[in-house]
C-alpha cells in the first residue's frame, strides 16, 4: 500500500473555537486515523508573526491550541505534531524557494491584492502597512508543506490559491535543480462546515464572533443565548435556511437530531428552546475533551514534550531534504561535486538507450539512439518481441561480438560508424 502524506496547519494567534474544532480538527483527526496516511499537523507560530506582534497572546495561543489538538483525540505517537518554528529547516527552505519565486506571482496573491486595494481605496499608498511577512507569506507556506513532500493539504476554497503557489514553487525548483519537491494538491472536503458566528458571518477570530471551544459551559450558554436569530414568535414556522443557529447544531449532532430540530423549526419552536438544545448538543460533544484540555493548560510541560518530541521526528525528514537542496543548489563543500541525485540525473540523460517497437508489418524492431536522441543504429525486424528483446540483451552485454554475429540484421544511420556504435554500447553495458 502506498503512503500518503496529508499536511495541517494551525495560526497561533487565537483560541479555538467552534468553528476551527469543525472544520479542521474534528476531520483532520478523524483522516490521521485511516490506513495508509500518514499525518502532520503543525502550529504555524511563523504565520502568527505576521498578524500577531504580542509575544504573550502567540505563546497562549500556542498553549491552548496544542491542548485542543491532544484534547480532542490527536495521536502524537501516530502523526507527526510540532512546532513550525522548532523546525530551523522551514525558513531555510523559504529562502530557497523565494529564490527561485517570480514577484509577480506574489502580486498575485489574495491576501496582498486585498491589502493593496484597501489602500488604495482610501486614497493611500498601495504598500501602506504591508510588511513583507504578508507579501511573503505565500512563500513560507509553500516551504511548510514542500519540507515534508505533502501529497494532499486539506484547505478551504479560499485556501486553494497557496497550494497552486507552492506547485509552482516546486515545479521551478525541480526544472533548475532535479527532482527533489513533490508537488502538493488541495483536498477540499466539501462535507466539511464552515461554520456561522453569532453575527450570522463565517465564525472568525476577524470578526469577533466566535465561540471559543473551551469556554465555561455558562460562558458557553450565554454566547449562544446571543447568536442571532429573526423576529419570528414561538409558535410561527422558521426557516432553517440561512439560520446560523441550525448550521451549528447540525455541525454538531447526529443525522436523526438534525431532522428533529429541523421539524421542530417547521412547528414553530422557540428560539430560546432552540439556543437551549444547541448548547446542550455542543456540551455533550464537548465535555469528554475538556479535563484533559484543563490538565495540559496547567501543566504546559507536558505539551512541551510532545512538541519536542514531534520536532525530533520531523527533524529527521528536514535536515535530509535540506542537506539534499543545498547539494542541488551549489551550497556544498568546496571540490565536491554535484548531488548523487543531481549527478545520476545527468548520467541517465546523457546515456545512450534502446526503443523497441512493433510496425504495421506487424513484425517488432528496436533501434539504439545516443544520450541526445539522435538515431546510431537501426535493426530488421524479429517475429517476437521476446527475440529483439534477447537482441538488445546481448548487445548491452557484448556490444562487439554481437554486432559481429548479427551481421546483415541492423544497420548503422547516416555518418555513423560501427566504432561509435560499438562506444556507445559500451557506455550501457559499463552502467549496466
Amino acid at each position: 500500500m502506498s503512503i500518503k502524506r496529508v499536511l495541517t496547519g494551525i495560526t497561533t494567534t487565537g483560541t479555538p473555537h467552534l468553528g476551527n474544532y469543525v472544520g479542521a480538527i474534528r476531520p483532520a483527526i478523524q483522516a490521521s486515523r485511516q490506513p495508509g496516511v500518514e499525518s502532520f499537523y503543525f502550529l504555524a507560530d511563523y504565520h502568527a508573526l505576521i498578524k500577531c506582534d504580542d509575544p504573550a497572546r502567540i505563546q497562549r495561543s500556542t498553549l491552548e491550541i496544542a491542548a485542543t489538538w491532544v484534547a480532542a483525540g490527536l495521536d502524537p505517537e501516530r502523526v507527526t505534531f510540532y512546532r513550525q518554528s522548532d523546525i530551523p529547516e522551514i525558513p531555510e527552505l523559504t529562502w530557497l524557494l523565494t529564490c527561485v519565486t517570480g514577484k509577480g506571482l506574489l502580486n498575485r496573491a489574495h491576501a496582498y491584492k486585498a491589502a493593496v486595494d484597501r489602500n488604495e481605496a482610501a486614497g493611500v499608498d498601495p504598500d501602506a502597512d504591508v510588511n513583507a511577512g504578508l507579501f511573503m507569506y505565500p512563500v513560507l507556506m509553500g516551504a511548510d508543506i514542500l519540507m515534508f513532500k505533502a501529497h494532499q493539504v486539506p484547505v478551504g476554497r479560499d485556501q486553494i490559491q497557496h497550494i497552486e503557489m507552492a506547485r509552482d514553487m516546486a515545479q521551478r525548483f525541480n526544472h533548475l535543480y532535479g527532482e527533489h519537491l513533490v508537488l502538493p494538491e488541495a483536498l477540499i472536503e466539501e462535507s466539511v462546515a464552515t461554520l456561522p458566528g453569532l453575527d450570522g458571518r463565517k465564525m472568525s477570530k476577524s470578526y469577533d464572533n466566535t465561540i471559543p471551544l473551551f469556554t465555561p459551559p455558562e460562558q458557553m450558554r450565554k454566547l449562544i443565548a446571543g447568536i442571532l436569530t429573526d423576529s419570528r414568535a414561538p409558535g410561527e414556522p422558521k426557516e432553517v435556511e440561512g439560520s446560523a443557529l441550525f448550521q451549528i447544531y447540525q455541525a454538531f449532532a447526529s443525522a436523526e437530531e438534525t431532522q428533529a430540530l429541523r421539524q421542530a423549526y417547521a412547528d414553530g419552536i422557540a428560539w430560546g428552546d432552540a439556543k437551549q438544545l444547541l448548547w446542550e448538543r455542543v456540551t455533550r460533544e464537548v465535555a469528554p475533551m475538556r479535563a484533559t484540555y484543563d490538565d495540559l493548560i496547567a501543566h504546559p510541560e507536558r505539551l512541551e514534550d510532545i512538541l519536542q518530541a514531534g520536532a525530533a521526528k520531523a527533524r529527521k525528514l528536514s535536515t535530509a531534504l535540506i542537506a539534499d537542496l543545498r547539494q542541488a543548489v551549489g551550497l556544498r563543500r568546496l571540490g565536491s561535486s554535484a548531488s548523487p541525485a543531481r549527478a545520476a540525473q545527468a548520467e541517465k540523460v546523457s546515456l545512450p538507450s534502446f526503443k523497441q517497437y512493433r510496425e504495421n508489418d506487424g513484425r517488432f524492431y528496436f533501434k539504439l539512439q545516443d544520450g541526445q536522441g539522435k538515431l546510431l543504429l537501426q535493426s530488421t525486424g524479429f517475429d517476437a518481441p521476446k527475440a529483439a528483446g534477447q537482441t538488445i540483451a546481448q548487445l548491452k552485454q557484448s556490444p562487439e561480438a554481437t554486432l559481429n554475429a548479427l551481421q546483415g540484421q541492423w544497420a548503422a544511420a547516416d555518418g555513423v560508424n560501427t566504432a561509435q556504435i560499438i562506444a556507445a554500447l559500451q557506455l550501457l553495458a559499463d552502467a549496466a
